[in-house]
């Protein structure tokens, strides 16, 4: 089935583009669903379509010829999956599986690279996306040099705060603990050391079930890089206005006469 439209339009490197481009990028496309666990593409190959995710997670991992597996990335709806590959035809340095059940937009590669030529708007677009990944790579090997695995988590759960000015928050984790985990760089039992550091700040865990009981805290050890990167600053959510006061009715009370 195409995309359509609409649903590339939803896409943000294909918002801004032309009619035409946006219809030849249709006519070139199409939607896959995945089932949880199920493989994209393999390390090593070749990509011949380029994906964006529209709903669920996608891992990227990488491995070595001994056998030994690092998860790189957690791709989130309208993510691409290695643009850079697809955009140089080069061989993938990542496999990617579906986290959860997953759908997303497929579209030959090669008309990518033609429109590309053509399309001086989607050029810069995808440079703009390729930009955001290269600098969330090198976020996420700073974090594994200068941040312990308790300052890693505490980041990772207070990006999962919608207004960063408000005390308290609760929502669940997004995936298994052993991806988190493979996410942040450690094992599973530091990551446990690491869920029973931030107990001295204010997080409460019940299975996948998190509470953040001192927000600005948490935020004061794990020093998240929305603090200092404006590229990832979170606006405050707008106070709702206060309820209008009722008018006090014009003009004298009218007096009351008490008969003995």
């Amino acid at each position: 089935m195409r995309p359509g439209a609409k649903t590339l339009r939803g896409i943000p490197v294909f918002a801004r583009l032309r009619d035409a481009a946006v219809d030849e990028l249709d006519a070139a496309g199409e939607v896959v669903s995945l089932e949880r666990g199920a493989e994209l593409f393999r390390q090593g190959t070749l990509p011949v379509v380029l994906y964006f995710l529209l709903d669920g997670l996608m891992a990227l991992s990488s491995a070595t010829s001994d056998g030994n597996t690092a998860v790189v990335d957690v791709v989130r709806p309208m993510g691409d999956l290695v643009l850079a590959s697809v955009i140089g035809a080069l061989p993938y340095l990542q496999s990617a599986h579906a986290v959860t059940r997953a759908r997303l937009v497929a579209i030959d590669a090669a008309v990518v690279r033609k429109l590309i030529e053509r399309e001086p708007a989607l050029a810069g677009l995808l440079l703009q996306s390729m930009s955001r990944d290269v600098r969330g790579l090198v976020r996420h090997v700073r974090d594994l040099k200068l941040r312990t695995a308790a300052q890693r988590l505490g980041a990772f759960l207070l990006s999962h705060v919608e207004d960063p000015v408000t005390r308290r928050a609760e929502f669940r984790l997004p995936f298994e603990k052993g991806l988190l985990a493979a996410r942040l760089g450690c094992r599973q039992e530091n990551l446990s050391r690491a869920f029973a550091t931030l107990r001295d700040y204010g997080v409460e865990t019940h299975g996948a079930q998190v509470i953040l009981h001192s927000i600005p805290k948490l935020t004061a050890y794990a020093v998240p890089d929305y603090l200092n990167d404006p590229e990832l600053a979170k606006p405050a959510r707008a106070k709702p206005a206060a309820a209008p006061k009722a008018a006090k009715p014009a003009g004298r009370k009218p007096s009351v006469r008490v008969s003995a």
